[in-house]
C-alpha cells in the first residue's frame, strides 16, 4: 500500500480541492500508480541490484506518494526483474481493491525504447474504438507516458546521462485479473484477458453518492458566496483543464461533478448563477444527451442508437448511421462521423445543453457544454443558451 495520501493544494476554500476535503473519503491509487510504482522499483533492481522500499514516483499533479512491495524477485544474472503492489483504492468500491500488481522488466537492445507486455490477468484490445490500437495490452495511454518518465529517471541514475532513455520490456499483470475483469465493462469493449490497467492521475477519487453530492452543493455555495456569476460542472481533471483554458475560471468556480450530472443541475435550479458550462468526455456526455443524470458506467450506458439518431439529423445516410449504431464505443462513433464531416460532437454537446436546460426549468441559468476526447481536445461545442432563448441555436463548430 502507498503510505502516503495526496495533500491538498492550499489554496481558497473553494472548487475541486475543497470539494474533494469535503466528502472526508480516503483517496485511493490508480492500477496506473500501482504499475508506475512496480515497474521503477524492478528496474531500479535490474541495473542496481536492489529494489527500493517503499518506491516513490511522481504523479501527474506533482504528488509523491511512496508505495510498499509486496512481492520482488531478481533473475539470476539479472536478466529480468519483478516488483508487485497491492492497489489500495481508499474508501472507493473499486473491485480492483487489494489487487496485486506486478511488474516484470527486462533489457532490451538499444533503440528500442519501451514496450508494453499484457501478462496473465490484463487484457489485450481487440476491437477499435479504444485510446490504443487493435493488439496492444490494455495499459492506457497515461500509465504508459508515466512509466516511460520513471524508467528514463532510472536509466540517467544509473549512468545513462541527461539524455538517457530506458531500453527495456515491460510486463505489468494483475493476480486474479481475468476474473476481477469479468465485473467490468472489459469483455463488451473487446479488452480480453484481464484488467485495462487506468489512470490519469494517479488518485482514485472515492465516490460515495451522498458524500460526493453533497460536496457539490458546498461548492455551489461557495461559488456563489464569492460571487461567482459564472461556474464549471467538470467530470474529471482533464476537463477541469479544458474548462480552465476557454474560461479562465478561478478554483472557486470549478465544480467536480463527476458522474452526478443531475445534482449539479437540480441545485442549480434552486441556487442559480449566471452561467454553467458543463464540460466532459464525449461518450459521458453523450448519456445526459440521451436524458441520464447519473453517468456512471454502472447505472447508465452510451445509447449508440440515440447517437446514430444524432448522426442523421447532421446528415449521415444510413450506411454511416447503421455504423454509429454498431460501432464498439461512443469514441468509435465519433471517429466515424468526424471522417464522414457529420458532428456528432457538437450535436450531442447541443442536445446536452438542452436537456440540462429541461432539467433546470427556466432557472435564470444559461447553460453551455464541451465534449473533449480522452487526450483533452475539444470535439464538440454547444453555444451558451437561457430559458429565454427559444430558437434553434447552431452548435459551434
Amino acid at each position: 500500500m502507498a503510505e502516503a495520501q495526496p495533500q491538498g493544494t492550499g489554496k481558497a476554500a473553494g472548487g475541486r480541492s475543497a470539494q474533494l476535503a469535503h466528502t472526508g473519503l480516503r483517496h485511493g491509487w490508480t492500477t496506473g500508480a500501482c504499475a508506475t510504482a512496480a515497474s521503477t522499483a524492478a528496474y531500479t533492481a535490474l541495473l542496481g541490484g536492489e529494489f527500493p522500499d517503499p518506491v516513490t514516483i511522481t504523479l501527474p499533479k506533482g504528488q509523491t506518494p511512496a508505495f510498499a512491495l509486496a512481492v520482488e524477485e531478481l533473475a539470476p544474472g539479472r536478466t529480468a526483474a519483478m516488483a508487485g503492489v497491492v492497489k489500495d483504492a481508499g474508501d472507493d468500491p473499486d473491485v480492483t481493491h487489494g489487487a496485486l500488481v506486478r511488474a516484470t522488466v527486462r533489457a532490451l537492445p538499444a533503440g528500442s525504447g519501451v514496450v508494453f507486455k499484457a501478462g496473465p490477468g490484463v487484457g489485450t484490445v481487440t476491437r477499435p474504438g479504444l485510446p490504443l490500437d487493435v493488439g496492444e495490452p490494455a495499459v492506457n495511454p497515461v500509465p504508459r507516458q508515466m512509466m516511460r518518465e520513471h524508467l528514463a529517471e532510472v536509466a540517467r541514475r544509473y549512468g545513462g546521462g541527461p539524455g538517457a532513455t530506458a531500453d527495456v520490456e515491460v510486463e505489468i499483470s494483475v493476480d486474479h485479473g481475468e476474473e476481477i475483469a469479468r465485473s467490468t465493462w472489459n469483455p463488451r469493449l473487446g479488452i480480453l484477458g484481464g484488467l485495462s490497467i487506468l489512470g490519469t492521475t494517479g488518485i482514485v477519487v472515492p465516490y460515495s453518492c451522498s458524500a460526493w453530492i453533497d460536496s457539490i452543493r458546498r461548492g455551489v455555495d461557495v461559488a456563489r458566496a464569492a460571487g461567482r456569476r459564472h461556474v464549471a460542472g467538470c467530470t474529471g481533471s482533464t476537463s477541469e483543464k479544458v474548462a480552465v483554458a476557454l474560461h479562465h475560471l478561478p478554483e472557486d468556480a470549478l465544480l467536480d461533478m463527476g458522474d452526478f450530472a443531475g445534482a449539479v443541475l437540480k441545485y442549480i435550479r434552486r441556487h442559480p448563477v449566471e452561467r454553467l458550462t458543463i464540460c466532459g468526455g464525449f461518450a459521458k456526455l453523450s448519456k445526459l444527451a440521451a436524458g441520464h443524470l447519473d453517468l456512471h458506467s454502472a447505472r447508465s450506458q452510451v445509447d449508440k442508437g440515440f447517437l446514430a439518431e444524432l448522426a442523421r439529423r447532421g446528415g449521415a445516410d444510413e450506411a454511416l448511421a447503421g455504423a454509429v449504431a454498431e460501432a464498439n464505443t461512443g469514441l468509435a462513433a465519433l471517429q466515424l462521423c468526424a471522417a464522414a464531416g457529420v458532428p456528432l460532437g457538437d450535436l450531442v454537446a447541443a442536445t446536452a445543453r438542452d436537456e440540462s436546460l429541461a432539467v433546470l426549468r427556466g432557472a435564470p441559468v444559461a447553460v453551455d457544454v464541451i465534449c473533449i476526447d480522452r487526450a483533452g481536445m475539444v470535439v464538440g461545442r454547444a453555444e451558451p443558451r437561457g430559458p429565454g432563448d427559444t430558437g434553434q441555436g447552431s452548435p459551434l463548430r
